[in-house]
């Protein structure tokens, strides 16, 4: 039952005809502490942490509870990844901030958060036939030899999908859930006009 009620949660975004569907699966944010950050001093007195400055100039962090990881930089610039609600970026955040009070720094503002990218998948609900698609379709990509998977850019939606022969799609380069909903329509609309 609890575990019902939580991919209830805001989950899944929208499902139609029973078998069209789509989630959020994570969601790529930026934000700046507008404070400098001893990465070393975090390292050194945090647990999961990672920092190796001679291969990156990024400390990275990881957060339990949500299920997330951070990049922070010197300069307090963050990249926060695996959040799959704007809530979890939220408390992701916060969490770098109660971290930092625990080496001492504080950090007054509330951080403008900007949304990079928000990566969805889920089912239009209909078998593809990839090749028809790639022949039919602009702006696709199809190796079966390589990957199983077509790529197709919707220019219109700034949007990215991998497409499936199950009706299976990963979406990405959408950066609000809105925008996750009208790719997909926009994407169906187009791919039922070329397998007519």
């Amino acid at each position: 039952m609890n575990k019902e009620k939580k991919k209830e949660k805001g989950k899944v975004l929208k499902k139609v005809e029973g078998e069209k569907s789509v989630e959020v699966v994570n969601i790529v944010v930026s934000s700046s502490l507008k404070h400098d950050v001893p990465l070393e001093k975090m390292a050194a007195t945090l647990p999961n942490t990672e920092y190796n400055p001679e291969q990156f100039p990024g400390l990275v962090l990881r957060i339990k509870e949500p299920k997330t990881s951070a990049l922070i930089f010197s300069s307090g610039n963050i990249v926060c990844t695996g959040a799959r609600t704007m809530e979890d970026v939220k408390k992701a955040i916060n969490k770098i901030i109660q971290n930092l009070e625990k080496i001492n720094i504080k950090i007054t503002i509330e951080p403008e958060i900007k949304v990079q990218n928000i990566v969805a998948s889920g089912t239009i609900g209909i078998p593809l036939n990839l090749n028809t698609l790639a022949m039919k379709l602009e702006n696709t990509e199809y190796e079966p030899e390589q990957f199983p998977g077509l790529v197709y850019k919707l220019k219109e939606a700034k949007a990215t999908f991998l497409l499936f022969t199950n009706g299976k799609i990963v979406c990405t380069g959408t950066k609000s859930e809105e925008e996750v909903h009208k790719a997909l329509d926009k994407l169906i609309e187009n791919v039922k006009k070329v397998m007519k």
